[in-house]
């Protein structure tokens, strides 16, 4: 048995993305069929528009959304069951690997698998047309009204939250609160910055907020999403288009931040978020970049003043332990997430969606299929 769905394929790279009927498989052994309700537009999907970073081609892009389960494979754990509603995962968990048993599932092997094929966890596809397979994106490609995704792939989501706000949780929010709850942990009184005010670091400035960062400065160079920031948290703004961004940090933190959350990813940011730091403070980068992208750090930098630059992917989380947490510090009023939810667009406009993220649309723009009701 097959579905045919409404989907945004993907056949080249920097050439736009097409809305075109596609069949899907039903659900494998322990995989579900999903009907989306809301799918994010985030920056990671941008950069394999463009090439910046690769998948198989042709594929479904879309890699934040959240639905209701319309069906479930014949060797199911049970956890899920029809009419259940989900956020998905990008980063789904084996629960058998190295890095799994270590509890960093978020680096879980099965991340490479998907990554090569275009596949499911295993490899397997569920998308074709009459040209044959079309690939998944991260093992969720939520740019379609139904998707087929690993029953590892996703994490219930309570029936009082909304499908945007669900949506956005499972990449956004959890990447930018996940950093300031798994890496930086306690900074009550210290100095943060974040940069980049984008819907990573918007979520990156709520969660450090919550944590008691002081001062908690953001850096943009759009004064809209500055605005936003300032409403979300931040005691502090730089527009880095107006001033130099390393003197001003400097100055507001009076010698220099504790933490400096990169969520751009860019060299030139990179290199300001360490030249920020005070002694003994951490550069945690956050936004993805260009495969091959680097950049350079003086090495007296590092020993002379102990600075750190560290990584984290997801927010290094576990989205089993951390998503439950988001919806209930989102109940409570301590995570205004509906605030980050920018423009509203329809599947067939999701080539516009991605123009105006390029342009620096403010907040998470989101994609909500004809029909559906968020």
């Amino acid at each position: 048995m097959s579905y045919t769905v409404n989907a945004a394929v993907l056949r080249e790279i920097d050439q736009p993305m097409r809305v075109e009927q596609i069949q899907l498989s039903e659900p494998g052994d322990e995989e579900l069929l999903v009907e989306i309700e809301a799918a994010g537009v985030c920056h990671s999907d941008l950069h394999y528009l463009r090439g910046g970073l690769r998948a198989p081609l042709p594929l479904v892009p879309g890699h934040e959304g959240a639905g209701r389960v319309i069906a479930v494979g014949s060797r199911t754990s049970g956890a899920i069951s029809v009419g259940d509603r989900v956020a998905l995962l990008w980063r789904p968990n084996c629960g058998r690997c190295v890095q799994c048993m270590s509890g960093a599932s978020v680096m879980c092997t099965s991340a490479a698998v998907q990554a090569r094929t275009g596949g499911l966890i295993d490899g397997s596809i569920r998308m074709s047309d009459e040209n044959g397979p079309i690939h998944h994106l991260m093992g969720v490609s939520c740019f379609s009204e139904k998707v087929v995704v690993h029953e590892r792939s996703v994490v219930p989501v309570p029936e009082d939250i909304s499908a945007e706000v669900a949506a956005i949780a499972g990449c956004a929010v959890i990447t930018g609160v996940g950093v300031t709850r798994n890496v930086i942990g306690g900074c009550l009184g210290d100095p943060v910055v974040v940069l980049g005010a984008g819907g990573v670091g918007l979520a990156a400035v709520m969660g450090a907020r919550l944590a008691g960062a002081r001062p908690l400065i953001a850096v943009d160079i759009d004064d809209g999403k500055l605005e936003l920031a300032t409403r979300l948290g931040a005691t502090a703004t730089i527009n880095s288009r107006d001033r130099d961004v390393v003197e001003a940090v400097l100055e507001l933190t009076g010698g220099g931040a504790a933490w400096v959350i990169e969520a751009i990813g860019r060299p030139d940011t990179l290199r300001d978020a360490v030249q920020m730091l005070r002694p003994r403070g951490t550069a945690v980068a956050v936004g993805l970049g260009a495969v091959g992208q680097t950049f350079e750090i003086p090495i007296n930098e590092l020993v002379q003043r102990q600075k750190r630059v560290v990584g984290s992917l997801y927010g290094s989380s576990t989205p089993a332990i951390d998503l439950p947490v988001i919806f209930e510090l989102y109940r409570s009023g301590e995570l205004p997430l509906d605030e980050l939810i920018g423009a509203r667009y329809a599947l067939e406009d999701v080539t516009v969606a991605f123009d105006a993220l390029a342009q620096g649309a403010v907040g998470r723009s989101v994609i909500v299929p004809e029909g559906v009701n968020p």
